[in-house]
């Protein structure tokens, strides 16, 4: 009897708690989508102004319904220097205080619709073809399993309270605050989200088995636990994003230290302003209204701690910037992409495409050295392969973090987007190669002492500054909001009809014996390679356009 018991118990919570992360989940990643372009328009507001940036924190959270996942963002966003320590930390702060939403939404009992909610959300999710709508039963799915995996958890405790152990054990608690805060932040640290250890909390706490006292305590903990995750996604980042994640530990671990002394007072404070007994016990033996003190308790701890950090996030941020000193011999990769991004695709979409306007400029930087190189006869093919090695290195590491993008819980604009961006870098790589050869091409003529004719000296140039025209006003559109229409796309068409009357001319300059054949093959091995760096540049051309018809047609 007493195994059977605790099988039930047990099967009950991995349940109740399967269902609640998943159903977390779920209603996380469908906000995400659903909400991926405003989301990235709200980071790409934030400032120097620290009290703006704990607003957007606490925004962006309620919206992701995590602040784990905001905090590992946040680390993502300084690992790739878009955001400064300051910034990180104020949004950390703000994070604090979003992530209390889930509690509150627990504490509204509202596992009447549970049920209804997952039908509704099953409807929308695996039936409906319309994008919008499949997220929105993603939405509406993670939440009804939410709170039927809150209930579900909440009936296999019920029988704890019967237990004399874990009776002791719960009192025990209540008279050793330090003890429940460790015990919550170890049980947050395995299960790597507050949300559902403070849904566990109240749970106990429902039923009974847990006092205010104790479960005050445990939420005291459970927010020093639920920041390592950020400390584990900043294991391989740079020192700012390491930083970033100690401040976010030091923010909690003070704030909880002092809060533990004072917390006669704030339990006090919390009981004053919620409405109902927080002991008053119903017939069935649970506690209607410990939850909404809990969720208050909660959301009171990251207010008040916030209040009392913000004006000292400067001194928090000297702290973070001596602990965490600069590291020595370290590889830095080339591209400010972080794998911490890929948990909100459109944020990681929008650093790509900086990342692209980046690599554009080397490719670029290729071309335009090729034609220095050409126009004043010095070689230019060392500093040419070392961007052409960094090229490289761009396009394996871009690759990389666009296949692991590709793996993630995307939408199909998302997904053709990555496909767009494999298409623009596998042509910039190209480019650069084609910069790189003619460079070589026109090494070896210095090499041999070879010199052009004059009239096949002025075609060389003249495509030079066409397909340098060309690209300069593509890749200067490129990752702006720009019309595309006010590039020129007849001049690779240019290109194409100039390498083929170059070709004639050069067929004719050997018939007159104007050039010799040794000459003649580097001139058509040059043309050629402008014209297929045209072609690349067209390719990326056409890329935008299809872009910006999708953009017009969607507003």
């Amino acid at each position: 009897m007493f195994d059977s018991l605790w099988v039930e118990i047990l099967f009950g919570t991995m349940g109740g708690l399967g269902m609640f992360l998943f159903g977390m989940k779920l209603m996380s990643e469908g906000l995400q989508k659903s909400a991926g372009e405003g989301l990235k328009r709200i980071i790409e507001k934030f400032t120097s102004n620290r009290f703006i940036g704990t607003i957007v924190g606490t925004a962006v959270t309620v919206i992701i319904q995590s602040s784990s996942a905001t905090t590992v963002m946040v680390v993502g966003f300084v690992n790739a220097g878009l955001m400064n320590l300051m910034q990180a930390l104020s949004v950390v702060f703000g994070a604090n205080i979003g992530t209390t939403i889930t509690a509150q939404l627990i504490a509204f009992k509202v596992t009447a619709i549970a049920m209804p909610a997952i039908g509704i959300g099953v409807v929308f999710a695996m039936f409906s073809t319309n994008s919008k709508l499949k997220y929105y039963g993603e939405i509406i799915l993670g939440f009804g399993l939410l709170f039927y995996g809150m209930e579900a958890m909440t009936k296999a405790f019920v029988p704890l309270r019967e237990m004399q152990g874990f009776v002791d054990m719960f009192v025990f608690f209540g008279k050793n605050p330090i003890i429940a805060c460790l015990a919550g932040a170890v049980l947050t640290m395995v299960v790597q989200s507050s949300s559902a250890t403070v849904g566990i909390t109240i749970a106990l706490a429902s039923t009974g088995a847990l006092d205010f006292t104790a479960a005050a305590a445990l939420v005291m903990g459970e927010n020093i636990g639920t920041t390592i995750t950020a400390n584990l996604a900043a294991l391989g980042a740079n020192r700012t994003a390491k930083q970033a994640a100690l401040g976010h530990f030091l923010f909690n671990f003070i704030g909880v230290c002092y809060m533990l002394v004072l917390l006669p007072v704030l339990i006090h404070f919390v009981d004053a302003i919620t409405p109902g007994a927080v002991d008053f016990i119903a017939a069935d033996g649970s506690k209607p209204n410990i939850a909404r003190h809990i969720a208050n308790i909660h959301t009171s701890f990251n207010i008040i701690n916030t209040i009392v950090f913000l004006p000292f996030l400067p001194l928090i941020a000297k702290l973070c910037e001596k602990l965490i000193k600069p590291e020595e011999n370290t590889m830095t990769k080339m591209l400010r992409l972080d794998a911490n991004m890929l948990k909100t695709p459109s944020i990681a979409i929008a650093q790509a495409r900086k990342e692209v306007v980046n690599m554009s400029r080397i490719s670029m930087d290729m071309l335009n050295l090729a034609k220095e190189s050409y126009s004043t006869k010095v070689s230019k093919t060392g500093e040419i392969k070392l961007m052409e090695v960094k090229l490289d290195q761009y396009e394996k590491e871009f690759n990389d973090f666009l296949s692991l993008l590709s793996r993630q819980n995307i939408s199909s604009e998302t997904a053709k987007t990555i496909e767009e961006l494999e298409v623009v870098i596998q042509n910039l790589e190209k480019l650069g190669d084609n910069a790189d050869n003619i460079a070589r091409f026109t090494d070896r003529m210095l090499r041999k002492e070879m010199a052009f004719s004059e009239e096949a000296d002025r075609e060389i140039k003249y495509m030079f500054d066409v397909v340098q025209r060309f690209a300069t006003a593509t890749l200067a559109h490129y990752g702006t909001d720009n019309d595309i229409r006010e590039i020129d796309l007849n001049d690779e068409e240019l290109v194409d009809s100039l390498r083929k009357k170059f070709k004639n001319n050069h067929m004719h300059r050997l018939n007159e014996g104007k050039c010799n054949i040794n000459s003649g093959l580097i001139f058509v091995d040059i043309i050629n390679n402008l014209e297929k760096a045209a072609d690349h540049v067209y390719n990326v051309a056409q890329v935008m356009v299809y872009a910006q018809e999708k953009g017009l047609k969607s507003s």
